[in-house]
């Protein structure tokens, strides 16, 4: 092979490499971007338990925590706070250690603690708040199974303690539709896929498109979609003394504005997100 041949070579490779690098994600970063926002999240959390309780949290527990980004902002907001991350799933776990424990101060890792392991694990360690976010609990699809996991969060919390989960529904939950959402540098998919309407349960999937190229089912989840008034049954009959319910207003556009008032009712909205909050 002549020395032009080789170079030759060398550029197509260094051409492909570069092409290929472009396509390259970061689906939990995309995720983040996508879906979540732990730093209002948390601001929320601790605000609701101060004004249900009229003291400060301390002791924060996030259960199926994937890469902990909620608990890493818990940590963040006060020097006194503590948080505990728990999830099954190495990988996410191994992403959060990576990309979030590490940007922590020594002072601020010493306050997180990761465990690999079941929410129904009854000796888990004990909190001020459980959250179970991002829908993660849907999982659990009998009644007896997630009345378990409530009657596990009851007993792991310390006295006064304050459980909370989001939800979301609505007529729309039931259609198999794929809404877009275009974010700078990508575009993100919610693939509504089947809804069974004997058992509730119902498949969705979320897509990316990263430089030009779509990404099918980088997350499926297989889940039940439970009401808000069975998640407060349940949550009374596990032991907690007073259930609350947040949901979320309406921004002038008709989407949802990210501001949640305790109610006593809601609204007949074709797609809505709301919190569910049990005081032990």
């Amino acid at each position: 092979m002549s020395k032009k041949d080789l170079s030759h070579r060398k550029k197509v490779r260094r051409r492909v490499a570069k092409k290929t690098s472009k396509m390259q994600f970061d689906k939990y970063e995309l995720y983040r971007k996508s879906v979540q926002s732990a730093e209002n999240d948390v601001i929320f959390i601790w605000n609701t338990y101060r004004e249900l309780k009229g003291k400060n949290p301390r002791l924060f527990r996030e259960d199926f925590c994937g890469t902990f980004a909620l608990s890493t902002e818990w940590i963040k907001l006060n020097p006194r706070h503590e948080a505990v991350g728990i999830d099954l799933d190495p990988e996410p776990m191994a992403y959060g250690k990576t990309h979030y424990l590490t940007k922590l101060k020594p002072e601020q890792q010493r306050r997180m603690r990761l465990i690999e392991g079941n929410v129904l694990d009854p000796n888990l360690p004990k909190a001020d708040i459980v959250a179970a976010m991002n829908f993660s609990y849907f999982c659990f699809k009998q009644r007896d199974l997630m009345k378990k996991y409530f009657t596990n969060v009851f007993k792991t919390l310390n006295k006064d303690g304050m459980f909370l989960v989001d939800i979301f529904g609505g007529s729309q939950c039931y259609d198999a539709i794929e809404d877009t959402i275009k974010h700078e540098g990508f575009t993100y998919y919610w693939d509504q896929t089947n809804f069974d309407p004997v058992t509730n349960e119902a498949l969705f999937h979320i897509h990316f498109k990263v430089g030009g190229k779509k990404l099918e089912q980088v997350f499926t989840y297989d889940w039940r979609l439970w009401t808000i008034s069975e998640i407060k049954d349940l949550m009374q009959e596990v032991g907690f003394r007073k259930v609350h319910v947040f949901w979320e207003g309406t921004a002038p556009d008709g989407s949802g504005d990210g501001n949640f008032t305790r109610v006593d009712h809601g609204e007949a909205c074709e797609s809505w997100i709301a919190y569910v909050v049990g005081e032990k």
